[in-house]
């Protein structure tokens, strides 16, 4: 049985199907801390040691040890215990499209259970904010494996909106919502298609929000899409129906121009995702339904770990 049948699989099978394939690859995959995925070195403070030139950053000296004893000090930070981290996820009806390995939805809780259980390791909490038909659903913050497979089985079995049901919160108002409870510092991910809200001329609705929520939280934007959505194959005479009004309508694949149109427009659509994710100051991974989404996931988190390691280099040169 593959991924393509996970929404149909009971609940239980599909999170022991999601938790066997996650730790199996990213073990694999991964070695060492999972440097990047979470929030840098913590902010609670330890005790004052001398400075070491070319090593420790000016920005953590500490002024008035230095003072007393004439000798520079820094002070120590050790890494922060039981971080929280938050999933929004987007289940609005566009996310029930998919033609590939899986439907956007599908991947959408595959990528919570991919971090879920990264974070997850070192006692971190996790909990999850769903935006659907039926309203805003907040799934609290705990530790521990089965809180974790809790919220997996609370998102596998989520009701779905028909085409044309309530609309529900939008993308922009549950990161708000959000932002407005989660007080500890932490990682946010926001799990979406971002097609909502693209309507707006100057910026897509949920922008402000997310770069209002980027001024405090590590905010990593996951893209789901669906090859379907950038290309349109040629397939004769093809009904489309909009997930979110119901509304149908038929066109015929078999035109180029109108191939070569709604290719040009995909391109466009997703550019502009890009570029106000680059203005919300956030981090951007984007999954495809057709593609490996293990191994896309943990590219990133290696990416930010190369990240890191340089901006550690360059910090200490910096301090010379």
């Amino acid at each position: 049985m593959t991924d393509a049948t996970l929404h149909e699989l009971l609940p239980d099978q599909a999170v022991r199907r999601l938790e066997l394939r996650i730790t199996r690859r990213v073990d694999g995959l991964l070695h060492g801390d999972y440097l990047g995925l979470l929030p840098g070195p913590g902010s609670e403070l330890a005790e004052a040691r001398p400075y070491v030139p070319g090593e420790d950053d000016v920005r953590r000296m500490e002024w008035n040890v230095t003072a007393r004893t004439t000798v520079p000090h820094v002070r120590q930070v050790v890494a922060d215990h039981e971080l929280e981290t938050w999933a929004v996820v987007d289940s609005s009806a566009s996310m029930d499209f998919g033609t590939a390995q899986l439907e956007k939805r599908d991947l959408a809780v595959a990528a919570v259970a991919a971090i879920g259980f990264l974070v997850a390791r070192s006692g971190n909490r996790i909990g999850a904010q769903v935006a659907h038909g039926g309203g805003l659903r907040r799934i609290p913050a705990r530790a521990g494996r089965p809180a974790l497979l809790k919220l997996l089985h609370e998102l596998l079995t989520l009701p779905r909106t028909p085409p044309g049901g309530p609309a529900g919160p939008t993308l922009a108002e549950s990161v708000d919502a959000l932002r407005r409870v989660a007080r500890h510092r932490g990682l946010v991910v926001v799990v979406s298609d971002f097609l909502d809200g693209l309507d707006d001329q100057d910026a897509p609705t949920w922008e402000r929000p997310l770069r209002l929520l980027s001024t405090r939280q590590q905010v990593l934007a996951v893209e789901v899409a669906d090859p379907r959505e950038l290309e349109l194959p040629d397939v004769g005479l093809l009904t489309l129906v909009d997930p979110e009004s119901g509304r149908r309508r038929e066109v015929s694949t078999a035109s180029r121009r109108l191939r070569e149109r709604y290719a040009q427009a995909a391109v466009a659509q997703r550019a502009a995702i890009q570029a106000a994710l680059r203005r919300a100051r956030v981090a951007h991974l984007e999954l495809r339904t057709d593609r490996d989404w293990v191994r896309d996931l943990v590219r990133h988190v290696l990416l930010q770990r190369r990240l890191a390691r340089v901006g550690a280099r360059a910090g200490a040169g910096g301090a010379r």
